[in-house]
Formats: C-alpha cells, sequence, structure tokens
C-alpha cells in the first residue's frame, strides 16, 4: 500500500491533526506491511493559490505558457500525479472559523481538474480518483460532531466525492481546547474512530 499523508495545519508538527494524521498512517503501516508512507506539508510547503495568474496559466496552452505559468502547471500536475499512485489518503485537518485552513484548499483546487481528476458527461459529473480511501483526521477545539455547525464534513464528503474519492472515513478528536477531561475524553474518541477506519 501507498499512503499519501497531507499535513493541512500550519503549525506543523506540533498541531494535533498532524499528530492525529501520524497516527493513522502508522496504523494504516501496521496494517499493511511493506506499505510505503509519503508526508506532504502544506504548512512547510504551501501549494501556489489557484488565483488569475494561476487560472491563466491552465487555460494557455502549453506551447505558449511563460515560465512562471508553466511552473505553476507543472506544480499542479505534480500534485496530482502523487495523489494518482497512491491507494490511501490521510488528511490532517484542523477547524479554523468552521472551515479548512486555506493550506488544504490550495491543494483541492490545485488537484481538481476537469478532464484529469473529473470529467463531464452525458449522465452529469464522474470523479476519476477511484479505487482510493481517504482518512480524515479532524482536530477541534470544541464540539461540533454530527451538528449543523459542523461544515467541514459535508464539504469534504462533497468535494472529495466528486472527485470519485467516495471511501471517506473520519477520525475525530474534540473538545481539544475545553480543558483537560474534554481534551482525553477527545483523543479516547479519536482512537476508537480510529479502529472503527482500520481496525
Amino acid at each position: 500500500m501507498n499512503i499519501l499523508q497531507i499535513n493541512a495545519s500550519p503549525r506543523r508538527g506540533d498541531a494535533n491533526s498532524t499528530k492525529l494524521a501520524k497516527q493513522v498512517s502508522e496504523r494504516l503501516q501496521a496494517a499493511h506491511a511493506g506499505s510505503r508512507l509519503t508526508v506532504r506539508d502544506l504548512g512547510e510547503r504551501p501549494v501556489t493559490v489557484l488565483d488569475e495568474t494561476a487560472l491563466g496559466a491552465l487555460f494557455t496552452p502549453a506551447e505558449q505558457r511563460r515560465a512562471d505559468q508553466a511552473a505553476i502547471v507543472a506544480e499542479y500536475d505534480a500534485l496530482i500525479a502523487e495523489v494518482q499512485s497512491h491507494d490511501a489518503i490521510v488528511l490532517g485537518v484542523p477547524m479554523y472559523n468552521f472551515g479548512v485552513p486555506v493550506q488544504l484548499k490550495a491543494w483541492i483546487d490545485a488537484i481538481a481538474r476537469a478532464g484529469v481528476t473529473f470529467r463531464y458527461t452525458e449522465n452529469g459529473p464522474e470523479g476519476l480518483l477511484k479505487g482510493k480511501t481517504v482518512y480524515v483526521a479532524l482536530a477541534r477545539g470544541g464540539l461540533y460532531r454530527d451538528t449543523p455547525n459542523d461544515s467541514q464534513v459535508p464539504y469534504l464528503k462533497t468535494v472529495l466525492g466528486f472527485l470519485g474519492l467516495t471511501d471517506v472515513r473520519f477520525i475525530y478528536a474534540e473538545g481539544l481546547n475545553m480543558g483537560p477531561e474534554a481534551a482525553a475524553r477527545g483523543f479516547a474518541q479519536a482512537e476508537a474512530d480510529l479502529a472503527a477506519a482500520i481496525g
């Protein structure tokens, strides 16, 4: 098994979401002997944001791109190829202002490309990143699971599913800023979710 771990927190190694993602990857490695792990830290190496320059690069024929445009497309191509070449994807996702960090949104924008990771058909859109499992390690300061205030899970289910990533398993560590007892319960819940997701 080839495992791709994406750390989305700008806090890098100190982030609870990164620590939880690492636990998920370690559990996967233990369950699949000989597996290979690739770690991409979006805090350390941010993805170029999909702005006017990046859009212009994507819509310019390859032979007509300037050097800066070619560099952006090459960066996005490499991110797509990385996802395509892995069997399992582990996302370490903190909650910032009820959403995903900008680092993760930039990564999603980079890998979502018509004709490559999804396509439009007569029957509607079809995701092309099929046959993979995504493990989402969620770290939250408060309690949001199964409430209307949890906008992360519906968004991630929708956008990942749009790309063909329909086997998405969530591991929740919540209440981490609500005192030691609440944090302990949050990490215990994450361990239970992890056991259910991987075994």
